[in-house]
């Protein structure tokens, strides 16, 4: 999945652009050796983010970029996403979210690499894959194997993308910034499935790939078997054991089959998130271990716009827990606290691309790796792997103070920039405020339309059989209706029977004579679902309406695209003396609603809407509509969807995705989180018995100034009135840093090497108008809930408030010298919480 799905890199610093920044203005060779990525010569240290640019907008691009690059990043990560590009067979579409070049442009005009992931197959979470569905329907067709129309196919579309960049001069060789490419994705996960013909495909797809003559290397997302002179790379949660298949150039995606800045998130599922200090664990090791390019996934990750996420059952949000949120603003501290990391690994640079790392056994669990150069120049990092215990080792002479489950990093193979458990960056604490009133959503005036129960388009038609879902409307629309009407005599006199449905998935809905009678739900761990409902049948004719969804197309495994959707044999009428197969019977079929194909969701027609007097709550098939005021202001935007049941949902016509705030997450699962240990699926999970998303992302470019149109189609029930609009602000600024935190890195070159407690507001119109909390000693608790521990300085608040109110930003020495000594012989930090105006 994405985990399986998506490699990037994360990297440079900006204090250190001046040095290492990209130069984009001259062709660039681009070469790898045992060591590094190799560009003009010089072997580079690199860091890579993926921004999928489809998951936010042109608008939020540049933003996007300058943040990554701030963050220390040198190189944005992305797939190409042949689906969006190509939705029917011979007809592209680039514009607005879909511009590729846009985007590969706007990263060279920020100063940032790119690594285009081609693919063409993503996984990504994203719908079917990347694949389009009218690849599905080409005769003989296999995918991602030795198949000659899928080989054919593949390579069109991947020549198609390679010659766009060519045209527009964006590859390195060409002066522009794109220097890696990657063909396949993850198939090294899956390919034992395909036998001998997996290894003959993949050797075609590095032939292939190499023949379009780029200029810059290609590469392979776990693949060990990928044939000379195509680059594998790892893909995992931690990379520090990967072996390269024949080379030590480390393109690493810190992400696995369950993700890696964190994990993505599925209707019905708890919040996963990952901590910042075992997220900058995993990078550190890898690359005190000899890695030279490793990728975020995501670092930021953005919405799953109208039907394309995947999975089934993947959110809208794929906020993915990432340095930069889903609505583009920083995630505190997990942002700084990398770009701090970013910024002690170069100063390692030149150290690191000198020679290979000699290891050193510092004890039990502690590891040591030094890279001398030639030049003299050195540089150490020292480990302890132990998830508990924290150490104390002797290093060169001198001893260092290693906590559980931390790096240090020792530019200088003397003095620690950087500790991986300790985190020198503020946390912010972002809130969605409300817009206007508590209540502002009464002041909507909503209008609906009834969407009919059952068969209401002329298209529908007639089968003597259950079809498959996704052969039958090509992922045309989530909805599929089946009707059957007739007369069964010994079921219909008033008695009850039991009507038996079975589904592939995802969701299913049975209405008997136009009422709701029952509805059934799969996850994405079963998207299977199954209905076994008492009813009762009238005398004389009967109709029975079936209405199952699909919930975003399966992205991964082998053999994905063979996986079903929908209504499969037998449908059973089962009375108390007799019973009815009706899947032989025959069926009436409509592919989508009769909303969908007359337009509702984009309708100026104000006629098709009838009045808020009598607006249906809490019933199935309701289309709903009004008219908001744009939210004042330049703060992100989001609707809270609580009070609705599942539906879709459009602003000014563009879709902002499937909504679902009735589907909860269990109950169990969120026991505290200790970032000490290996990350995975099931770790550090939030909001259990909650649903897994009620905001919804409405980027500010789909709203207009003045009023703007909301259009919702409500499939299960709810109710609209309780709809609120929001805007994300950073509600709080907090620090915590104790005495044994190393200095800051920007103070490196600094005589001052006492630790530092920075904080800054998150606009620059703002100032710090006050001090809630400040305790230097032993406070404990975290942002927004400190208090004081057993001893504190008297002097502490008067202190933060004299350095940091009526200001921009603030620092604060954590020392005795300042704040005098309140427990002499204990270890005492400074916890601070701010606001900002």
């Amino acid at each position: 999945m994405a985990a399986a799905m998506a490699p990037t890199s994360l990297l440079v610093l900006v204090l250190l652009i001046l040095c290492h920044g990209v130069e984009l203005s001259a062709a660039a060779n681009v070469t790898y050796d045992h060591r590094a990525l190799v560009i003009d010569g010089r072997r580079r240290v690199l860091v890579s983010g993926s921004i999928h640019y489809p998951r936010s907008t042109p608008e939020m691009w540049p933003d996007l970029i300058e943040k990554s690059k701030s963050g220390g990043l040198d190189v944005i990560d992305t797939y190409v996403f042949w689906d969006i590009h190509e939705p029917v067979q011979g007809e592209y579409d680039f514009e607005g979210r879909k511009d590729l070049v846009r985007f590969v442009k706007a990263v060279a005009a920020g100063g940032l690499y790119v690594h285009l992931r081609i693919g063409p197959y993503v996984c990504a979470e994203w719908n079917y894959g990347g694949f389009p569905l009218w690849l599905h329907f080409i005769p003989g067709i296999e995918f991602r194997t030795d198949n000659e129309p899928y080989k054919k196919e593949m390579q069109r579309f991947t020549t198609k993308i390679v010659d766009m960049m060519k045209y527009e001069k964006l590859y390195a060789s060409q002066g522009g910034p794109i220097i890696l490419s990657q063909i396949e994705n993850e198939y090294g996960n899956i390919d034992d499935a395909y036998g001998k013909a997996a290894k003959t495909y993949i050797d075609w797809a590095a032939s292939m790939a190499t023949s379009l003559n780029t200029g810059v290397p290609w590469v392979m997302c776990q693949q060990a078997d990928a044939p000379d002179p195509i680059i594998d790379t790892c893909n995992g949660f931690y990379c520090d054991q990967y072996t390269p298949n024949s080379i030590h150039l480390l393109d690493v995606d810190d992400d696995d089959d369950v993700r890696h800045a964190c994990r993505f998130l599925g209707f019905g599922d708890s919040v996963p998130y990952r901590p910042a200090e075992d997220l900058a664990f995993a990078v550190a090791r890898f690359y005190q271990r000899g890695g030279t390019l490793q990728n975020y996934y995501m670092y930021h990750g953005g919405t799953n716009f109208g039907r394309t996420s995947g999975g089934p059952f993947i959110t809208t949000s794929y906020d993915y827990d990432a340095p930069i949120d889903e609505y583009g603003l920083v995630r505190q501290p997990k942002w700084g606290h990398l770009r701090d990391l970013h910024i002690a690994i170069k100063l390692c640079e030149e150290a690191m691309v000198a020679t290979d790392p000699e290891s050193i056994d510092l004890g039990p669990n502690l590891i040591g790796d030094v890279y001398r150069a030639e030049s003299g120049k050195c540089a150490a990092f020292l480990a302890n792997i132990d998830n508990k215990t924290n150490a104390t080792v002797i290093f060169n002479g001198k001893t260092y103070f290693l906590p559980a489950w931390s790096v240090s990093i020792l530019p200088d193979c003397e003095h620690v920039v950087f500790n991986t458990a300790q985190i020198n960056s503020q946390t912010t604490l972002p809130e969605m405020k409300y817009v206007n009133s508590d209540d502002q959503s009464s002041e909507l005036a909503w209008k609906y339309v009834q969407e009919p129960v059952g068969i209401s388009k002329s298209s529908a038609f007639v089968k003597a059989e259950i079809l498959e879902q996704i052969n039958t409307t090509a992922d045309a629309s989530d909805y599929l209706c089946l009707d059957i009407t007739g007369n069964e005599p010994f079921l219909s006199d008033g008695s009850e029977c039991t009507l038996h449905v079975e589904s592939l998935g995802h969701v299913l809905h049975s209405f008997v004579n136009g009422q709701p009678t029952g509805s059934a739900i799969g996850s994405g761990g079963d998207s299977k679902v199954s209905l076994n409902l008492t009813i009762t049948l009238v005398k004389g004719i009967n109709k029975i309406d079936l209405l199952s969804v699909t919930v975003g197309l399966q992205n991964y495994g082998a053999f994905y695209e063979k996986q079903g959707a929908g209504i499969i044999s037998p449908v059973l009428l089962i009375g108390k003396t007799a019973s009815a197969n009706l899947s032989l019977s025959e069926w009436t079929y409509q592919i989508g609603l009769q909303g969908e194909d007359s337009g509702l969701y984009d309708s100026g027609d104000s006629s098709v809407w009838h009045s808020q007097a009598d607006l249906p709550k809490y019933v199935p098939l309701v289309w709903y509509t009004t008219e908001f005021e744009a939210p004042a202001g330049n703060d992100p935007v989001a609707i809270d969807f609580t009070g609705m049941g599942k539906g879709t949902a459009w602003v000014n016509g563009e879709s902002i995705g499937r909504y679902w705030p009735s589907y909860l997450a269990p109950e169990s699962g969120c026991e505290p989180c200790d970032y000490r240990g290996n990350y995975d699926a099931k770790k550090c999970r939030k909001n259990c018995g909650q649903p897994s998303q009620t905001l919804y992302h409405v980027p500010r470019s789909f709203i207009r100034p003045g009023q703007n149109k909301l259009v919702l189609f409500e499939e299960m029930g709810g109710d609209p009135t309780i709809i609120s609009f929001t805007t994300r602000q950073i509600a709080r600024l907090c620090g915590h840093v104790s005495e044994n935190h190393p200095p800051p890195v920007r103070a490196w070159n600094s005589t001052n090497k006492s630790p530092v407690l920075h904080l800054e507001c998150p606009r620059p119109d703002q100032v710090i108008s006050s001090v809630p909390f400040a305790s230097f000693g032993t406070p404990y608790g975290t942002c927004g809930s400190y208090s004081h521990g057993g001893c504190s300085s008297s002097r502490a608040l008067a202190i933060v408030k004299q350095a940091c109110v009526g200001a921009t930003s603030c620092d604060v020495e954590v020392s005795i010298d300042l704040f005098g000594d309140p427990c002499a012989h204990v270890g005492k930090s400074l916890a601070v919480e701010v606001a900002c105006s």
